[in-house]
């Protein structure tokens, strides 16, 4: 559906995260590929990463599964309006609510392939299920729920009433 990540549309003064900011040179960079109905992320954790040897560190896993639901929300509210990510406004959403299960370790070395649908859609918050998976086993499921906020990128020019 978009011709690059969602996270690339971002605007630079708030694509600072951690996990998905392009402008945050130590951050993880999280990409998500959205193609209408489902959002795609790969990721290859690094060393720092381990939580002890041959095991990824639980709280990346999170860190993945919530930085692609949000991405994932945001692509889905563009297209549910009929909007251009590259010409409107940015939507941005924040974290409302995290819930994550660890279904197995997940091993260092092999991609990690995130896959996100959108379980419910409103104008003011989604709910994001979301799935990891290492070498073809789900490890982690994740439930996230994205809550829409006005960035403050959109809110430059706008003052207190």
């Amino acid at each position: 559906m978009f011709d690059k990540p969602i996270q690339d549309y971002y605007p630079a003064e708030i694509a600072i995260c951690y996990g998905c900011g392009r402008e945050n040179p130590q951050g993880l960079h999280i990409k998500t590929h959205w193609d209408g109905e489902t959002g795609v992320c790969r990721f290859t954790p690094r060393p720092e990463h381990t939580a002890f040897p041959g095991f990824v560190y639980g709280g990346l896993l999170a860190s993945l599964i919530d930085c692609h639901s949000i991405g994932t929300a945001i692509a889905a509210m563009y297209t549910h309006e009929g909007r251009d990510p590259a010409a409107d406004t940015s939507i941005t959403c924040v974290t409302g609510k995290l819930d994550i299960s660890y279904k197995r370790p997940t091993p260092m070395g092999p991609e990690l392939l995130l896959r996100a649908t959108i379980s419910e859609l409103g104008a003011r918050k989604a709910i994001v299920a979301c799935t990891l998976e290492a070498a073809g086993a789900v490890c982690v499921v994740g439930e996230t729920v994205a809550v829409r906020v006005e960035s403050r990128a959109g809110m430059q020019g706008h003052h207190p009433a």
